[in-house]
């Protein structure tokens, strides 16, 4: 017999279903594990009972741990009949225990035990597994003559040993909340949930324990790891406590950021001084400020030989961390050994007042500075200090103490950890029509040039195919396609070359255009060709110049086509879709609201002082706009509480959040390394209900060449609003790219090479910023490696194709089964409803539409209450081979093989990379199919339903036999009633969401 039990802590329930006719239930619950049953005591006349009583299951086999289920009965005792009836159950999987230091209480949902069941409300426990020798098992409950016990078959993942669950499940709740059930907690509350609203004002800021969140847990999520799945808070932000979408208990003096947890900072703004006193013997100063609270303190750059210095910097200190009541500004002059004293100011923490946006912001005053001894002195220093929140316009620009280490900070390297926001460039495709050269001049006499022509933007640089010109005047007529960024800096730079010799080749010419002459355009009108002089490019003869009577001279056509929308992310996540030129754009939707909470359980990055940290800050990026949170700097907990808006043009595309460790801070040598990715969270807005408030917390899951790992958890409140109902309805009739991407379509390859190009010009732009967002950053968080050649993704594909036709082997299956007289009720309903369509064919098309609208209303029940995320399962990251992994983090082209073996290994990752592509574009065409009824996306769901609801009723009341005709002749009709553009159907098609955005 084993020493190890699984311990069992029924805490308490919340929000019970009335069972006694009375508006109230006595409550019991009933544990079910391993043929073991027990029974805990019962609660009279109370929907929220408070139990507090642990059990202990003997575990018979730890091997087979994984393949065990622990049921959770509520039952309402009837003492008139000596009856129970049924209020809810759970089911927890064996592969979800964890041990007893990592075990808290978690409220899960309760579940039905039948399609007929009511039930609602909650049951708190807390699941462990423990060797305690001193632990006895618990008496069974015997079991009744009218005990009814419910199964629930489980999938379960591959065989493992008990130790290896042991140790997967030391990290699997870790980083949740762990409430303190004390007594009086219970009495009072059975969720875990404060009574109180957390308060703001001036003399509530001391420091308070903050409340406990509600988590909610999915128990019947079993496609993926507890610990990989998706999990609901309820967490206290600036508009009151969010509780399933919707705010609670709301706060009156809510302001605009209210998808964050309100924090409180002291900002001071030091603006300049004036006629400090000189304090060398030359009579000069040197002067800067520091600025100190307890151990935290924020110094100004120093300025050289100035008495009437100016800084206008402002130093944010975080109300939470300080354990002082005295404010001290000091000014000082910078000397080589020893920095003097010049004078400062003092302030008291209750003194200081207290603003909230949208108030003016305070404005400064001059305080005369006192010595050592408290005398006021000569010189005097302009400043302001207040009390202030996130929502103060000086956040984003002051230097943060939770954003930095307490000794030696200066405001003047705070650049690398502020907050900032970024704005992509403005890319447009330019297109290079060369038409023909005339009047060549060859560099041998009596040769006809094998001519081709380059032609350069920056680092892009494209070449024609080469042509023998017979008569010095070759003809090409290519398009060369280029991507540009506004403000243009780089020009195009068009060579005339002569291919003389093999890895030989001359310039007869070149000339350069300014891509801001370049005339623009919107549509597919014909751009007018102009004839241009070829420059020589080296200095020639004069007298050789006066004897040509005609120059050589080049035909182009150039034009900067803004019908496009320039692709620079990965097509499945974009997160825009609007063409170049602006008079294009439609008006915006909606607007999207990203509160960005905090992060827990984050993996250490680095090592300092001996320990492992981490120095974070995210990244989100929608559009145009990027946005970047300040670097929390040596902490695996850190709290942003940033929140961003952007606006909505079209409900099909992405936003993506990334957490990434700051490498660039710390000794001179730290900078220039690579900031290293912790993960990311990508969320598609069509899968937003409108209005509500969704907070969860997203595991930030990342492929290493080991296997799946899971790096922590980043909370997100989000909220995507309607501002007009009508036009995100009509949105969805519209192409989903603009016009001429069907009118002037490229080729795979075209958009490859312009994706890579438009990812390496934002890269370079955002990377000159301050702080620059890095290159590995944005080719991260644009998925710049997604279309390379991948085993796993190409099993992720198949299998995701697979689960499509599954649908279709269930169909032929039952239908067989109907064949085969398997259920005789089932197959006699069949024939009558086959008899009945067959006399009445005008039924056909009404019933299915009618089906469909059943059932779409039928699934309405089960629609998903929360984004979906990156699923390992059906990326197939967790059964990964190892040297598939290696595969996959293997360098293109490979560093494996010898010469020919790498050559055709890369051939085969390519044609298989293209093969990965089609497998999944065909499984994103099936699950768009799924989603019609899903409501995966509501609106569209509700489109489909209406639409279907309708098709049904007018195809009742028209013949079908009209149908049938009027459908013929729109199938095989004119061309010249066809249009170039796709149908409304086929674009409503393809903005139904598909299960791409559950990838890694």
């Amino acid at each position: 017999m084993s020493n190890l039990k699984l311990g069992v802590d029924v805490v308490s329930a919340h929000n019970l279903l009335p069972k006694d006719g009375q508006g109230s239930s006595s409550a019991f619950v009933e544990l079910c594990f391993d043929g073991q049953r027990f029974r805990t005591t019962i609660k009279e006349k109370d929907l929220h009972p408070v139990w507090d009583e642990s059990f202990n299951f003997n575990i018979s086999d730890p091997y087979n741990l994984h393949n065990l289920t622990l049921d959770a009965y509520i039952y309402n005792n009837v003492k008139a009949t000596h009856s129970r009836s049924f209020l809810g159950k759970i089911s927890l999987s064996g592969t979800s225990f964890v041990p007893y230091s990592d075990a808290v209480v978690l409220h899960y949902p309760l579940e039905k035990r039948g399609i007929f069941s009511r039930v609602r409300g909650e049951l708190g426990l807390k699941v462990y597994i423990t060797d305690d020798p001193s632990l006895k098992s618990s008496i069974p409950f015997p079991a009744a003559e009218n005990t009814q016990v419910d199964t629930q078959s489980v999938q379960n993942p591959a065989p493992n040993t008990f130790h290896n669950v042991i140790h997967e499940a030391r990290h699997t709740f870790h980083h949740l909340p762990n409430p303190n059930h004390s007594q009086q907690q219970r009495n009072t509350s059975a969720v875990a949930v404060p009574q109180q609203m957390v308060k703001y004002g001036v003399n509530e800021m001391k420091a308070e324990p903050q409340p406990p969140k509600l988590v909610r847990m999915y128990s019947a999520s079993s496609a993926q790891p507890v610990d990989y799945a998706l999990k609901e808070t309820s967490p206290f932000l600036g508009g009151g406590q969010v509780v399933g979408g919707r705010v609670i208990h709301a706060d009156k003096t809510a302001c605009t950021y209210d998808l964050v947890e309100r924090m409180h900072f002291l900002f001071v703004r030091v603006v300049k001084a004036h006629e400090l006193p000189a304090m060398d013997v030359t009579g000069s100063l040197d002067p800067y400020v520091e600025v100190r609270i307890g151990n935290y303190k924020g110094v100004t750059k120093h300025l050289e030989k100035q008495q009437n210095p100016v800084w206008n910097v402002v130093f944010a200190f975080s109300r939470e961390r300080m354990q002082a009541s005295v404010l001290e500004v000091v000014v000082k002059d910078k000397d080589l050994v020893k920095d003097d004293f010049v004078g400062f100011v003092r302030f008291d923490l209750n003194e200081v007042p207290m603003r909230v946006p949208p108030d003016s912001p305070l404005a400064p005053q001059w305080y005369r500075l006192e010595d050592k001894k408290g005398e006021k002195i000569k010189g005097e220093l302009m400043l302001a200090v207040w009390i202030g929140t996130q929502a103060d316009e000086a956040f984003p620009d002051a230097w943060h103490s939770d954003a930095a280490t307490p000794i030696d900070s200066s405001a003047a390297a705070s650049s690398l950890i502020r907050s900032k926001v970024y704005h992509a460039p403005r890319l447009w495709y330019v297109r290079v029509n060369v038409v023909e050269a005339q009047d060549l001049v060859p560099t041998e006499k009596n040769h006809f040039p094998d001519a081709y022509v380059k032609a350069q933007i920056g680092n892009q640089v494209l070449k024609t195919k080469t042509v023998q010109a017979r008569a010095f005047n070759p003809l090409w007529n290519e398009d060369l396609l280029f991507v540009a960024a506004e403000p243009f800096e780089d020009h195009l730079i068009l060579t005339v070359e002569d291919r003389v010799a093999p890895g030989k080749d001359e310039i007869l010419g070149r000339v350069i255009i300014p891509l801001s002459l370049v005339e623009k355009r919107a549509d597919d009108r014909i751009i007018h060709s102009r004839w241009f002089n070829l420059e020589k490019p080296v200095a020639v003869d004069v007298d050789q110049l006066k004897k040509e009577k005609f120059s050589s001279k080049l035909h182009l056509r150039v034009c900067l086509d803004g019908g496009y929308h320039v692709l620079d992310e990965s097509t499945h996540y974009s997160s825009d879709l609007r063409p170049t030129a602006k008079q294009l754009w439609k008006p915006s939707i909606g607007v999207l609201e990203l509160g960005i909470l905090n992060a827990v359980g984050l993996h250490p990055m680095k090592t300092r002082d001996g320990k492992g940290t981490s120095d974070t800050y995210c990244v989100a990026k929608y559009g145009h706009k990027w946005v970047r949170t300040r670097t929390i700097v040596d902490n695996l907990s850190p709290k942003y509480n940033e929140q961003y808006t952007w606006e909505v043009f079209d409900p099909a595309t992405v936003l993506t959040v990334g957490v990434f460790d700051n490498s660039q801070l710390g000794d001179k040598g730290s900078i220039g390394n690579k900031d290293l990715k912790i993960g990311k969270v990508r969320i598609r807005i069509s899968t937003l209900e409108t209005g509500r408030i969704y907070t969860h917390s997203y595991p930030l899951l990342v492929l290493h060449a080991t296997g799946v790992k899971k790096m922590g958890e980043l909370h997100l409140a989000i909220r995507f609003s309607c501002t007009s109902f009508a036009n995100m309805l009509c949105v969805y009739s519209r192409p989903l790219l603009p016009k001429m991407h069907y009118v002037r379509p490229f080729t795979v390859m075209q958009l490859d090479m312009l994706r890579h190009q438009a990812v390496n010009i934002v890269a370079m732009r955002l990377g000159r910023a301050e702080p620059p967002l890095r290159k590995e950053v944005v080719e991260y968080m644009s998925d710049v490696d997604s279309h390379l050649w991948s085993m796993r993704r190409s099993k992720a594909n198949f299998f995701r194709l697979m689960s499509i036709f599954s649908g279709l082997f269930s169909v032929g299956k039952w239908f067989g089964d109907v064949c085969m007289w398997k259920n005789p009720i089932t197959t006699v309903l069949v024939h009558v409803l086959y008899i009945i369509l067959v006399c009445f064919p005008e039924l056909i098309l009404p019933t299915i539409f009618l089906y469909m609208f059943l059932i779409g209303i039928w699934n309405f029940r089960y629609r998903p209450r929360y984004p979906p995320h990156m699923n390992t399962k059906i990326s197939q990251a967790e059964v990964a081979h190892p040297d598939e992994l290696d595969e996959e983090f293997d360098t293109f082209p490979t560093s494996r093989s010898p010469d020919l073996v790498r050559l055709r290994y890369d051939r085969l990752r390519s044609v298989a990379g293209r093969i990965q592509t089609v497998v999944g574009d065909i499984a994103t065409q099936g699950e768009r199919f799924q989603s019609l009824l899903s409501w995966r996306d509501p609106r569209a769901t509700a489109i489909f339903v209406t639409f279907s609801l309708i098709a049904a009723l007018v195809l009742y009341v028209t013949p079908f036999l009209v149908i049938a005709a009027l459908a013929g002749i729109y199938v095989m009709r004119h061309p010249r009633f066809r249009y170039r553009l796709p149908s409304v159907p086929i674009n409503f098609f393809r903005r139904l969401p598909a299960r791409t955005d559950s990838l890694l």
